[in-house]
């Protein structure tokens, strides 16, 4: 069976719960906004919207894993950023914001991984401290926009580099526009970390 959504105007076909296999209205429509703000900025960017998690979410970090180890290869990397939209509960409804301006923005998270599950991850403490530098400034120019960040006892891939998290933009309530708007937001935060 078919489903179709209609969310602010827009159609799109569902694969899955609160998900969609159209690039134009998923996470990877929402990274593709933040590549052209950071682009617009000078930042060299590269973006992949390789599915990971689809048909299958099990596995997903194996396969992204070497999505990324390629990405990596001959390059001098500051940043990975792994984003997501946060699936947690079930309902369509929860929809985290903040109002930045006039506007309602998705709030983001950080997802930190760790060597707590017993695997390698020289890394984390970096990555750690680098989340907690970028959320600082979030904090200074644009309040409430983060929310806590989360530490795991799983490495997410995050121990190939240094600079590497998940970011979670959003939830299954928030729209298109709030994250596109946070991306926004993001990009004009990490000018300001990475390049003072």
């Amino acid at each position: 069976m078919k489903v179709i959504l209609q969310v602010n105007g827009y159609e799109y076909e569902m694969t899955g719960n609160y998900r969609t296999t159209d690039l134009n209205y998923s996470v990877a429509r929402v990274g593709k906004e933040l590549t052209n703000y950071l682009k617009n900025k000078g930042f060299n960017v590269e973006h992949s919207v390789t599915y990971h998690d689809y048909p299958a979410y099990s596995g997903s970090y194996d396969r992204s894993l070497q999505t990324v180890q390629n990405l990596l290869v001959g390059k001098d990397t500051q940043l990975v950023i792994d984003l997501h939209r946060d699936a947690v509960g079930s309902s369509n409804s929860y929809a985290p914001t903040v109002k930045i301006n006039d506007n309602y923005v998705a709030q983001m998270m950080f997802v930190i991984g760790t060597d707590g599950g017993g695997l390698d991850h020289p890394n984390w403490k970096q990555n750690l401290k680098l989340a907690v530098k970028i959320q600082e400034k979030a904090n200074e120019m644009y309040p409430g926009l983060f929310r806590p960040i989360i530490v795991r006892n799983s490495r997410y891939n995050q121990h190939v580099t240094t600079g590497a998290s998940i970011i979670e933009v959003g939830a299954t309530g928030n729209t298109i526009e709030q994250c596109v708007l946070s991306m926004q937001c993001l990009a004009n935060i990490l000018e300001q970390v990475l390049y003072p």
